[in-house]
């Protein structure tokens, strides 16, 4: 599976990037909204839309696209 983001449908909330639990684990301050420190993160805000750095770190688990507010970000 990939990871896919419709950026014509992203409001840039990040609250897929705050819900996931592998950037949480790569930058801790990333769950408190804070913000990466690192491109090291499956994915991040970025000029008001969600970028993905690298979205071979994704495990797959579906809570970037279950708290997504207008389904914009999907596993395919």
């Amino acid at each position: 599976m990939e990871l896919k983001v419709e950026q014509d449908n992203c409001l840039g909330c990040g609250i897929c990037v705050i819900a996931c639990p592998v950037n949480a684990a790569i930058s801790p301050e990333n769950a408190g909204g804070a913000g990466a420190k690192t491109e090291e993160v499956i994915m991040m805000v970025e000029n008001g839309f969600i970028k993905l750095f690298s979205p071979e770190k994704c495990e797959e688990c579906g809570t970037c696209q279950m708290f997504c507010p207008v389904n914009a970000i999907w596993l395919e």
